[in-house]
């Protein structure tokens, strides 16, 4: 299975000009054009920068089939002739490199190459191709934004959502698992007060930034010491941010932290052990007033319907070398809010993108599970899915899978 050289350029072309969330125009605007040069009726700034596009052909069910468009602010070293310079201004307004060290421009050149294959042959399928062009996916927060925008009044509510997400497992594999597949995200923004002082007089300061310390080293035990084995849970403090020069005490420290779960009981154990940590390290610190704890992102796990799930796999089996289960995902998606708020089941699936080269030889699940974690991933600097088969192979199952959906030809 090869990919159209067609294919190969939209896919460059993105890769080079990757866009910050929210702020998707020109990806859209591509989008955007093409859909309408195959007859779909297009909607734009669905959401503020989401695109929808909307086939009908005949009576029949209606297919959700969704991307999402939005990269990160990260540095791009690939060193690939098509690699992203761009740089762009993030929400708080710093000067970033942005790249799509995601894969979401594979998600769309795939979305549009399946669009079009079945705009060519409508002959062999009656009902509504939904094509959902999503922003903000790294933000937790496009899904929301297109469904607060009326969404499902706007437009017409599927029977199933379906999508991919490029991964690092061998190009040509398929990772579909049942139930829990992608985990909850959510974010917390703490914010630690202090008194400032003279970086030489300590002693008359509160310090914000050892505050901060300590609270760090203790939130490593929510996990560790307070989630059962049998339980899965994530706790990442992934910003910290205090003071601006070496010889000045602050007056207050940041702390910004990212949780993954599957079970909301879960998540509540984990919100009640911050906040029970955070003002405890205060107070024993004697903070001259309360932390403020901000719960400032939320979004739920992807939970792939079982019926749902097994009358896709034979389709995905018949585009691709194999259909794998990969376990729970620790990463997030918002795409099953889609789903839960069309009372439709929802199949998403991981695309394998990583070169097959490097899993020659290889023979187990253990060792190909070995390699995936030595291989850079998705967010890494160094992310470069292989452009042949993935893209040819992601095509391929989206239409595969709206096949299965959708109803038969005249």
């Amino acid at each position: 299975m090869t990919v159209a050289d067609e294919w190969v350029e939209v896919y460059q072309d993105l890769h080079r000009n990757p866009e910050l969330s929210f702020q998707e125009t020109r990806t859209a605007g591509i989008v955007a054009e093409r859909l309408r040069a195959l007859g779909y009726d297009v909607t734009e700034g669905v959401g503020r920068t989401g695109v929808v596009g909307v086939l009908v052909n005949g009576d029949g069910p209606v297919v959700l089939l969704r991307a999402d468009m939005d990269a990160l602010p990260v540095a791009e070293s690939t060193g690939l002739d098509y690699a992203s310079t761009v740089r762009s201004t993030d929400p708080e307004g710093h000067d970033v490199a942005v790249m799509h060290a995601c894969g979401h421009d594979v998600h769309v050149t795939c979305l549009l190459a399946a669009a079009t294959e079945l705009a060519a042959d409508r002959g062999s399928w009656s009902g509504t191709i939904l094509a959902v062009f999503q922003p903000a996916e790294e933000l937790g927060a496009g899904a929301t934004a297109m469904l607060e925008d009326g969404m499902y009044g706007r437009f017409p509510k599927p029977v199933v959502v379906l999508g991919q997400h490029v991964a690092p497992l061998p190009a040509g594999v398929i990772g579909l698992r049942s139930g829990a597949a992608f985990a909850a995200a959510d974010g917390v923004r703490i914010t630690m007060h202090g008194r400032g002082a003279h970086g030489s007089r300590p002693e008359a300061s509160v310090d914000p930034v050892v505050m901060a310390a300590a609270t760090v080293m203790r939130l490593q035990t929510i996990v560790s010491r307070e989630i059962a084995g049998t339980e899965t849970a994530v706790v990442t403090v992934g910003k910290m941010t205090a003071g601006t020069v070496g010889n000045v005490i602050p007056d207050s420290a940041e702390l910004v932290l990212n949780i993954r779960t599957y079970d909301p009981k879960v998540l509540d154990r984990v919100l009640t052990s911050v906040t029970r940590i955070v003002d405890g390290e205060a107070a024993a610190a004697g903070a001259p007033r309360s932390p403020e704890i901000d719960h400032v992102t939320s979004f739920p796990a992807v939970v792939n319907d079982a019926a749902a799930v097994e009358a896709t796999r034979a389709a995905l089996s018949s585009v691709s070398f194999a259909v794998v289960d990969p376990g729970p995902v620790t990463g997030s998606e918002d795409v099953g809010m889609f789903a839960t708020a069309a009372g439709a089941p929802c199949v998403y699936w991981l695309l394998g993108g990583a070169d097959p080269a490097q899993f020659q030889g290889l023979t187990s699940i253990e060792q190909i599970a070995e390699k995936v974690r030595e291989i850079p991933s998705n967010h890494s600097p160094l992310f470069a899915p292989v452009i042949d088969p993935t893209l040819a192979i992601g095509q391929a199952a989206l239409v595969a899978a709206a096949r299965v959906w959708l109803g038969p030809g005249a």
